[in-house]
């Protein structure tokens, strides 16, 4: 297995649509380089922000074949491969890993309700077929199916391909215990956190870095939470933390993903909207994410 530093601020990339929902591929190629040039340490294709949930399979590889080619091994690329059969979820992740893709983010399975057995299987059989680094991924408020810490912990301890775990469960001692429980272990673990307010706790209490939605928005500014973290400059770590805490506020007006695509949008690039129909935001909303743009721009947030 080839060896991968996880770890830093990982954008989940937008995936730029035209206004027929089709692939907007060069604009695809100008977010790649804009978050490079701000500075984060990986790019992750297909998560919740790019909308991997709604993109046919050959959209999928149509868009990591752009990244691959964009990146030119800059930095890490990481590939969503989840889906909610192991078969469909063992193809696609083996197609990721021949188009080039540098690690594996897997999601749980969703719909169907799935024992901590079903879900450790799952992921043995995915594993068995691949040669890159695996990371799980728990998000059971999208998926319904929690990951648990043991069921984390054994997954890394048993599978050599499986390294660590992203948590978006919105549960700050889920994320603590997915650290606790791997520090033991004799290998080089990596946890990520899922959710923008938790990046400089899961810093903190050992994890890696995070999967960040915002940094689509501002990427400089979160990329710098992890700087400054690993500089020891923990006052202007918790400043970048505090700065983007604000677009918060703003996700009462629709899905988190489809307000950060929206803000994206506002800011001057032609990244399209969220495929429909995940793609409504008011007029109040439309006013609060110009609001918290203007401010953090006044800021100096980039």
């Amino acid at each position: 297995m080839s060896k991968v530093q996880i770890k830093g601020i990982i954008p989940p990339i937008l995936t730029p649509m035209n206004e027929d929902e089709s692939l907007n591929l060069p604009e695809l190629r100008n977010q790649i380089e804009r978050l490079l040039a701000g500075g984060v340490h990986g790019l992750f294709a297909f998560g919740t922000n790019g909308e991997g949930y709604i993109l046919s399979e050959q959209e999928k590889y149509e868009v990591l074949e752009v990244m691959i080619d964009q990146v030119k091994g800059r930095v890490p690329v990481y590939a969503g491969t989840g889906c909610i059969g192991t078969r469909d979820t063992i193809r696609q992740s083996v197609q990721a890993e021949k188009l080039g893709a540098d690690v594996l983010s897997i999601i749980t399975p969703s719909f169907g309700a799935a024992s901590q057995k079903e879900l450790y299987d799952h992921y043995v059989a995915v594993a068995k077929h691949v040669n890159i680094p695996i990371i799980l991924y728990n998000i059971p408020p999208r998926t319904g199916n929690k990951l648990a810490p043991e069921t984390v912990r054994d997954l890394i301890r048993d599978v050599d391909v499986i390294v660590g775990a992203k948590d978006s469960s919105g549960d700050i001692e889920n994320l603590k215990a997915y650290i606790r429980l791997t520090k033991e272990l004799d290998k080089d673990v990596a946890i990520l956190a899922g959710n923008d307010g938790a990046i400089l706790t899961c810093l903190k209490e050992g994890g890696t870095g995070g999967i960040a939605g915002r940094a689509n928005i501002w990427p400089r500014t979160v990329a710098s939470i992890y700087d400054k973290f690993v500089a020891g400059d923990l006052e202007g770590a918790q400043k970048a933390q505090d700065a983007i805490a604000v677009l918060q506020a703003a996700f009462k007006f629709g899905n988190p993903n489809t307000i950060i695509k929206r803000a994206v949008e506002m800011l001057g690039y032609p990244v399209g909207r969220c495929r429909a129909p995940f793609n409504y935001v008011p007029e109040e909303g439309i006013a609060a994410i110009r609001k918290i743009l203007d401010d953090n721009a006044a800021g100096g947030l980039c």
